[in-house]
């Protein structure tokens, strides 16, 4: 049998386990070469990792640019609720009506009659009316097509409410 071989066959002795199991010196001199590409293959793996957690975080951003300029385009309805002396009425009901789901938003006025609502969608039409006690105002629309993002509307209650 080859003696090559044997290098297979045979147990390793102390020398040959330092030095490497073919009996040469190469193993020990390439551990430092060895550790230092651990070193780098580690640093390398932190920073794609870094990199990766940027780019992640990088839609995100952009999200909120969006988020920003869809805000500065949302619009504000806004006024007073007065009777038919326009005198205002505080602690009145507003009701806007999302025209296309039919979602109801409410708002009541403050000490000075005055109701706001803000947020709108300026791609929605919406519907409004305000009710004080037994009194109801004429329902207006306020249509998508309308460009404004402040929209005041006077809300004047002179109808009975419909039972």
């Amino acid at each position: 049998m080859p003696t090559h071989w044997l290098k297979f066959c045979a147990p390793l002795s102390i020398p040959q386990r330092i030095m490497g199991w073919h009996g040469s010196a190469w193993w020990p001199a390439r551990r430092p070469y060895r550790l230092a590409l651990m070193k780098t293959r580690r640093s390398v793996r932190y920073a794609l990792s870094i990199l990766l957690v940027l780019l992640a975080a990088l839609p995100s951003s952009a999200q909120t640019k969006d988020e920003k300029k869809a805000e500065a385009q949302l619009r504000v309805v806004h006024g007073p609720v007065e009777d038919k002396d326009e005198n205002p009425l505080p602690s009145s009901v507003v009701y806007l009506v999302n025209v296309k789901t039919k979602a109801v938003k409410t708002s009541f006025a403050d000490e000075k009659g005055q109701y706001r609502f803000s947020g709108l969608d300026p791609n929605v039409d919406y519907e409004i009316h305000a009710e004080h006690g037994d009194l109801t105002s004429s329902t207006r629309t306020i249509s998508s097509f309308d460009s404004r993002r402040d929209i005041e509307v006077n809300l004047k209650v002179t109808k009975k409410k419909k039972d």
